[in-house]
């Protein structure tokens, strides 16, 4: 099989349309091939990108490094700097790759134990990490010159990952229960009425120096809600019912009525209220946080996610903009590296650039259209899949693809699909006794014995 070259940079080029063509018919069976079954297939995808959790991990904390480069063309000089919130999301793939046995149980217990004493040691502000923190030190790395202090969003999304693994060890042996324990003292130290900033709202930043100058407060959808459902479970400085009504849900504002390609939006998606967001929206606050059976006032959520992927899907199958490579088997908008640098790509931001992650991460939302681009990206080749799986983005239209991953991306995919697969983080979460008096709290119902596809 002729194989496309490597690109190091967006300028660079790959092959020619034809010698894609080829590939493609070279490869239609490849995954037959190699894998025995759907099963097989599912589980090299998550075990593929837990490795960037596993072997990619910076040596000191345990934790994802924020960007791993596999090509030299490109200086990284962050190797140390680790990122909270994709570290959330990669202790629950710790706990997916426990129970599939991907590693060992002792292996794992054994790497909680380095990553929670290591936040332990930290900084916080006020019980909340920074965005990024120095692996060798436990030091703030600024995210931006007033992004020096404590992050609520990324936290939430470190949290959530830190509480699946509690439930998970709570009930083991003394060395399990010790990390629980300890998981318990972080989250019970978490100020979240602090980044109310004596308002009905929930702040995104504080900082010791610019205290609330960044300004954003958690409001309208978008990838944030667990911030407010974390703030309501919390056991010792909780939030009011208040902020989540008039800020997060802007007061009733947060609801939509418009629909796509036939599916209702539900909620209004800040800045993308006709076709949606990208998909990273329908991830991030949903590794724990079942959306399954949950409801309030606002929306059915797992119609709201569902939809959002299908409409995700929709836009690419319809492909407006005439891209190469967009349709039933190739699609997925989402943020990603993208062909000058860094884009949140969605339907009304589209330049041509699919992210492996938005399909295969929306599994549980549509598993039948996730499958077959899973199927159909690893048949493309191994231009644009290494050592973690599939890279970060690639684009047929423009050909081009870098050998690089990022950890919000890469570190969703094996939770998600383990979602789908068996519930298991889903149950973990949703099982912690906090989680159900604060969704309570906020007026929440949670059936998931009645979602159906």
């Amino acid at each position: 099989m002729a194989a496309m070259a490597m690109c190091a940079a967006p300028s660079c080029t790959t092959q020619n349309k034809s010698d894609q063509e080829a590939d493609s018919n070279d490869s239609k069976s490849l995954v037959e091939q190699d894998f025995a079954n759907d099963e097989q297939f599912l589980d090299y995808l998550q075990k593929s990108t837990f490795d960037y959790m596993w072997d990619g991990a910076e040596a000191n904390s345990g934790l994802a490094p924020e960007r791993i480069h596999l090509d030299n063309d490109y200086p990284l000089n962050d190797q140390n700097i680790v990122t909270t919130g994709g570290s959330g999301f990669g202790i629950a793939g710790i706990i997916v790759a426990i129970d599939r046995g991907f590693i060992s149980r002792e292996e794992g217990v054994q790497r909680l134990r380095k990553i929670v004493d290591f936040l332990g040691k930290a900084d916080r502000y006020h019980g909340v990490w920074s965005h990024w923190i120095d692996g060798t030190t436990g030091k703030t790395k600024p995210f931006g010159e007033k992004d020096n202090g404590g992050d609520l969003v990324e936290s939430s999304f470190l949290m959530t990952g830190l509480l699946i693994a509690r439930e998970y060890l709570k009930n083991g042996n003394d060395d399990e229960k010790k990390i629980a324990t300890d998981i318990d003292k972080l989250w019970r130290e978490m100020e979240f009425d602090w980044y109310q900033n004596g308002k009905d709202a929930l702040y995104w930043h504080w900082s010791p120096d610019y205290a609330w100058e960044m300004n954003f407060p958690l409001e309208g959808y978008n990838e944030c809600l667990i911030a407010y459902i974390l703030g309501a479970s919390s056991p010792t400085h909780p939030i009011s019912a208040d902020a989540y009504h008039k800020c997060w849900a802007r007061s009733g504002g947060i609801v939509s009525d418009k629909s796509a390609y036939g599916h209702p939006l539900i909620l209004k998606h800040n800045g993308a209220e006709d076709k949606g967001g990208p998909l990273f929206w329908a991830h991030y606050s949903w590794i724990g946080l079942s959306p399954r059976g949950l409801k309030d006032k606002y929306a059915d959520y797992w119609q709201a996610n569902r939809n959002h992927a299908l409409i995700n899907y929709a836009y690419c199958v319809e492909n407006p903009k005439g891209f190469k490579g967009y349709g039933e088997d190739c699609w997925g908008l989402t943020a990603s590296y993208s062909t000058n640098g860094y884009m949140a790509h969605a339907p009304h931001e589209d330049v041509g650039v699919i992210t492996p992650t938005a399909a295969l991460s929306s599994m549980p939302y549509t598993p039948e259209e996730s499958i077959r681009a899973a199927k159909h990206f690893y048949n493309m080749g191994s231009w644009i899949r290494g050592k973690y799986g599939f890279y970060d983005a690639f684009s047929i239209q423009d050909k081009w693809v870098v050998p690089r991953y990022l950890a919000i991306d890469q570190l969703t995919i094996a939770p998600m699909i383990e979602n789908y697969r068996s519930g298991l983080l889903w149950n973990l979460f949703m099982n912690a006794p906090e989680i159900q008096l604060g969704l309570k709290k906020l007026g929440f119902t949670y059936t998931p014995e009645t979602t159906k596809l």
